[in-house]
């Protein structure tokens, strides 16, 4: 698992899967973003490694954009 969550790159993540996600809303974005993931791992298609590096680059997002 990568040291920092923040340089996880969630777009190029979704897009390797052909999901792009954009709606103007970050928070809404960042909501739909965790959806996708939790559906990508209980799909079987990333490993648990994967899905708990995504979540935490959602969760570091998220408290970025609280402590604005």
């Amino acid at each position: 698992m990568k040291a920092n969550p923040n340089d996880f790159d969630l777009k190029a993540f979704l897009h390797r899967f052909g999901l792009f996600i954009y709606t103007g809303d970050p928070v809404g974005d960042l909501l739909l973003i965790e959806d996708e993931i939790r559906e990508l791992y209980e799909l079987n298609v990333i490993e648990k490694e994967e899905f708990m590096e995504a979540m935490s680059a959602v969760h570091s997002k998220r408290k970025a954009m609280e402590a604005r």
